[in-house]
């Protein structure tokens, strides 16, 4: 009796040929955020409203981690935030002078401003944004470290100062002059008493 071929044993004709693959599956791509030379000043999670002039009204722009970054090499300051899991740019401008941050009515944890040209967008876009934090400690953060960003900008450039400290400075003049109205009474009235008492000690 002839033992029967197996059907699934490999001819000693057939050929099998080996192909790597083009792309392994194991490898990791690389992406790039444009985000690799730039330093994080300020993070802090958050959510971003735009103002729609089409309806009249606040919509959410996304949820997530608002950022201040400094190039390593310009030294010039972005903001930039980018949205859970996705991690699509949800906001993406420069902070320049002209920039005030402004409460939102009703609320002290939450801050608008106006962005003359925001990037998150192509092509760019004007927007009205406004961005709430979890408490009121956490928006007062924020804009310390988004006026500081203000400040070491316009040093960069040499422009002018940033829109919140030209009202603190219009608002520290008459302070200013009430002081030294003060100090001028006082000396006047210091000079007065010693012109007394010199006549005082005359008729004596």
């Amino acid at each position: 009796m002839t033992d029967t071929p197996d059907a699934l044993a490999p001819r000693e004709e057939e050929h099998d040929p080996h192909f790597e693959p083009v792309i392994k599956l194991t490898e990791q791509v690389e992406t790039k955020t444009n985000e690799e030379d730039e330093k994080v000043l300020f993070k802090m999670r958050a959510k971003l409203f735009r103002f729609s002039a089409d309806s009249s009204e606040w919509k959410e722009r996304g949820t997530g981690d608002v950022r201040l970054l400094e190039h390593k090499e310009t030294k010039k300051v972005r903001l930039v935030m980018r949205r859970d899991k996705t991690l699509k740019v949800c906001a993406n401008h420069a902070i320049t002078s002209d920039m005030k941050l402004q409460p939102n009515i009703g609320s002290d944890r939450s801050w608008v401003w106006k962005v003359a040209a925001d990037y998150s967008e192509s092509p760019p876009t004007s927007e009205t944004l406004a961005i709430r934090f979890a408490n009121a400690d956490h928006a007062s953060e924020f804009k310390v470290a988004f006026e500081d960003a203000q400040k070491a900008n316009v040093n960069l450039v040499g422009g002018t100062p940033p829109a919140y400290a030209e009202e603190e400075k219009k608002e520290g003049v008459p302070a200013e002059e009430a002081e030294k109205a003060a100090e001028e009474k006082a000396e006047e009235a210091a000079e007065e008493k010693k012109e007394e008492s010199a006549e005082e000690k005359k008729e004596e």
